[in-house]
């Protein structure tokens, strides 16, 4: 998301500006790479293709992107009909400039398209060499059990990882979701692992918008926005403080301790933010440093599902 065009959102960085961030990430060892038809307008994936086209061996790396939000107003360009789906993974393809998609992804579900018309065109995906596997992202829990439920019933490729809001400042993701994925067997990739960058420590105050991205991210504000989310925030700091590390290092060291997370989608706008990632690999947090940065946690509504406008979405 973080690489595209500024003309989208004013902290994300042009093609040139990407560059060096895709050749330290392959530096680093980094080998999972996720967009979407939507960052940029499309731009993101013609970056991204790119930029590992030049650095990365091909063979050795995961190109992961997504589908459903819209591109325009049209009717016909958003969502997960199995038109949709069908076009937007070839032009995700052409954008990318790949044979394969490694990982194809549904940003959110369709709640306007029968769940059994998503599935079999997703298959068709599968089956036709165009994508080699399909993930999901943020729903509840029970959708994601009928989407697997469904697929299994008819035979076709199920998900087989769930990208979803899930950090330090927001856990609602433990009751269901994460249990679910466990059982299953599915790979979970978190976004927003420093909830928008409040807890790489870089912040004053909750609702302190001094930086770029947190300047013009309305999420930040809706989602981030409670006495005990700062709370979190101060034990990051205080732990961070103890160890002599970096606060994004302990948020990241915390999430990748636990063994259902597969890997946190970082996003980077500055070198040192891909170092500080690969830094927290090496850390290995105490059962009182756990207890300590969990502590402050009170219970949010459900955050971070955001879906077109639905009105069966509405009124969750």
């Amino acid at each position: 998301m973080s690489y595209g065009t500024p003309n989208w959102r004013p902290w994300v960085l042009d093609a040139d500006a990407s560059r060096p961030f895709f050749q330290r990430a392959v530096e680093l060892g980094i080998n999972v790479f996720d967009t979407a038809d939507m960052y940029s307008a499309g731009i993101g994936e013609e970056v991204t293709g790119r930029w590992l086209k030049e650095f990365a061996n091909r063979d050795e790396i995961v190109i992961a992107t997504k589908v459903y939000f819209p591109h325009s107003d049209g009717p016909n360009q958003r969502g997960l009909s199995r038109k949709h789906i069908q076009q937007a993974a070839e032009s995700s393809l052409r954008r990318l400039g790949v044979d394969t998609i490694d990982l194809y992804q549904i940003h959110r579900l369709d709640l306007d398209t029968p769940i059994e018309e998503t599935l079999a065109a997703l298959d068709g995906l599968v089956r036709d060499g165009k994508v080699r596997y399909l993930g999901a992202s943020s729903m509840y829990a029970y959708e994601l059990m009928r989407s697997l439920s469904v697929s299994e019933r008819n035979g076709w490729a199920k998900f087989i990882s769930m990208q979803n809001h899930y950090n330090l400042v927001y856990r609602e993701e433990e009751r269901e979701m994460l249990p679910l994925c466990a059982e299953e067997g599915i790979g979970v990739m978190p976004w927003s692992p420093l909830a928008r960058g409040m807890l790489a420590g870089t912040r004053q105050t909750l609702g302190d918008h001094s930086t770029a991205r947190s300047a013009s991210d309305q999420f930040d504000q809706l989602w981030y926005n409670e006495p005990s989310d700062w709370e979190v925030v101060e034990a990051v700091k205080s732990v961070a403080r103890e160890r002599g590390e970096a606060p994004a290092r302990i948020a990241l060291a915390w999430l990748l301790a636990n063994p259902v997370v597969s890997s946190p989608v970082v996003g980077a706008t500055k070198l040192g933010h891909l170092d500080e990632a690969a830094a927290a690999l090496s850390i290995e947090l105490s059962e009182d440093e756990i207890a300590t940065l969990e502590a402050p946690y009170t219970p949010h509504s459900v955050r971070g599902l955001d879906r077109l406008g639905s009105e069966r979405d509405a009124r969750r």
